[in-house]
C-alpha cells in the first residue's frame, strides 16, 4: 500500500495536472490543505524525478510573482491499445495525456487469439521502437478490451464478437513479449478514465461516457471514481431496453435491445432490410459491416431519406437509453465516443438533446448535456493508456497506510 508520503505526492500531482495553466506552489497549499512546507518539499521530488517543471511567474497583487508548475510532458509515457472486433488501435501518450503517435490495424477475422496476440504484440514492439521518445521513461501497457474481463487474472472472457476468445491470458502474454508492465480493463471503463485524464482539465467529476463501436457500452464516473462494479465488468448496456420509437404512449410502445438500436452491425442489417443498401451487401465480419455502416451515413449525408430515417431512429433510441441511464444516476453530463460516434455526432446531437432535456426526471433541478468526446475515434486506446498513467499517479485514499 502507498504510505502518507506517496499519497500526499499524488495529490499535489493530481492538483497540477488538472489545473489549466498550471498551479503555483501558494495555490497547491491552499487547494490541498497540506502545509507550505510538505508542498515545497513534494515538489522538489517531483522536479528532481523529472515530472513537473516550472513553467514561469504569474504576478500577484500583493507579494512577490509566483513561479507556476505543470506537468513535464516527457515526464512519463504509456502505450494503450484497444481491441476492438473491428480495428485494435494504438497509441502512445506524454504525460499530460496528449497522443505522440498513434496506428490502427484491422482486426484479423481469424477466431484464433494466439495469431492476434502476437499480431498485437509485433504493432506495440514496433509502436516503441519508432516512437520519438526514451524508452526508459514508457511505464506500461494499457489494454481495452470488450469484456467480460478478469481484471484480477489478467484475462479476456468470451467477448461476443470475438468468437475463440476463451479466457485468453492477455495481459501476462504481453507483458512477457514487451517486458513493460500490462494493465488489462473493461473499453467502456478505459473510456471513462480517459475523459478523466485527458479530456480535459476541467472535466466534469460526475459523468457517464457512453461509448458507440462494434457493441455499446457505459462508463460511469460519480464524485470523480470509475465505478467499476464488483468483477470490474460494470457498464454492459447492450440489452437495456430502449424504445423503438419517441411517438406513442412511453409505457406501451414497444421496445428494443439498445445494441439493435445502436451498433454498427444491427444498422447495416436494418439498411439491407429497408433497401437502402444492396441485398447483396456483406455483412460477416464486424470490420466489414462497419464498412457498410460508414456508407449508410454517408447516403444519409448525402440526403437519402431512408438513410436519414435509420440513423434518426437510432438517436431516439439513444437517447431513450441515456434518458433511463440519467434518471438512474442522476448524473448531469453525458459524454458519447467510440469507433461510429464521429459519422453520427451531429445528427444525433441534434436529435438527443431536446428528448433528453424534456425527459429527464431532475429537469427542474439540473440540466443533462450530451457532449461528444474531444478525443477522437481513438478514446478507447487513449482510456487504455491512460490506466497506467491513473494507476501509477491518482490518489487513492481507499489505499491509504499510515507510517510509524
Amino acid at each position: 500500500m502507498p504510505r502518507v508520503a506517496d499519497f500526499n505526492e499524488a495529490v499535489v500531482l493530481n492538483a497540477i495536472r488538472r489545473a489549466s495553466g498550471g498551479r503555483s506552489r501558494v495555490e497547491l497549499t491552499e487547494e490541498t490543505g497540506l502545509s507550505a512546507q510538505t508542498v515545497s518539499n513534494i515538489c522538489r521530488r517531483l522536479l528532481d524525478q523529472d515530472l513537473i517543471v516550472e513553467t514561469g511567474k504569474q504576478a500577484v497583487a500583493f507579494g512577490k510573482p509566483r513561479t507556476m508548475l505543470e506537468l513535464n510532458p516527457a515526464g512519463c509515457y504509456a502505450v494503450g491499445v484497444h481491441i476492438d472486433p473491428a480495428v485494435i488501435t494504438y497509441v502512445l501518450l506524454d504525460f499530460t495525456g496528449a497522443v505522440v503517435v498513434n496506428t490502427s490495424h484491422e482486426t484479423p477475422a481469424v477466431q484464433d487469439p494466439e495469431s492476434v496476440l502476437a499480431q498485437i504484440n509485433e504493432h506495440i514492439l514496433t509502436l516503441i521502437a519508432q516512437a520519438p521518445v526514451d524508452r526508459d521513461r514508457i511505464i506500461g501497457i494499457g489494454i481495452a478490451s470488450p469484456g467480460p474481463v478478469d481484471v484480477v487474472r489478467g484475462l479476456v472472457l468470451d467477448p461476443p464478437h470475438l468468437p475463440g476468445w476463451h479466457q485468453v491470458p492477455l495481459r501476462d502474454e504481453i507483458q512477457e513479449a514487451t517486458g513493460l508492465p500490462v494493465l488489462l480493463d473493461k473499453d467502456v471503463i478505459a473510456g471513462a478514465v480517459a475523459e478523466q485524464w485527458a479530456g480535459g482539465p476541467e472535466g466534469a467529476r460526475n459523468f457517464v461516457f457512453l461509448y458507440l463501436g462494434t457493441g455499446v457500452g457505459l462508463g460511469i464516473v460519480i464524485d470523480d471514481l470509475v465505478v467499476r462494479g464488483i468483477s470490474s465488468n460494470a457498464g454492459d448496456v447492450g440489452l437495456l431496453p430502449v424504445s423503438a420509437d419517441e411517438f406513442g404512449d412511453r409505457y406501451t410502445r414497444p421496445f428494443r435491445a439498445f445494441w439493435q438500436a445502436g451498433s454498427p452491425q444491427s444498422l447495416a442489417e436494418q439498411a439491407v432490410a429497408a433497401g437502402v443498401l444492396s441485398a447483396d451487401t456483406d455483412l460477416s465480419t464486424p470490420a466489414i459491416a462497419e464498412a457498410a455502416f460508414r456508407e449508410l451515413c454517408a447516403l444519409a449525408d448525402a440526403g437519402d431519406e431512408g438513410a436519414g430515417e435509420i440513423l434518426d431512429r437510432s438517436a431516439r433510441s439513444t437517447a431513450s437509453a441515456i434518458l433511463t441511464i440519467t434518471n438512474l444516476l442522476d448524473v448531469g453530463s453525458i459524454i458519447v465516443g467510440g469507433a461510429m460516434w464521429e459519422q453520427l455526432s451531429e445528427r444525433f446531437l441534434t436529435v438527443m438533446r431536446p428528448i433528453v432535456a424534456q425527459g429527464s426526471i431532475a429537469h427542474q433541478l439540473h440540466e443533462v448535456s450530451i457532449n461528444g468526446t474531444t478525443l477522437g475515434a481513438d478514446v478507447a486506446a487513449i482510456g487504455a493508456a491512460c490506466l497506467v498513467l491513473d494507476d501509477k499517479f491518482s490518489p487513492r485514499p481507499a489505499t491509504l497506510q499510515l507510517g510509524r
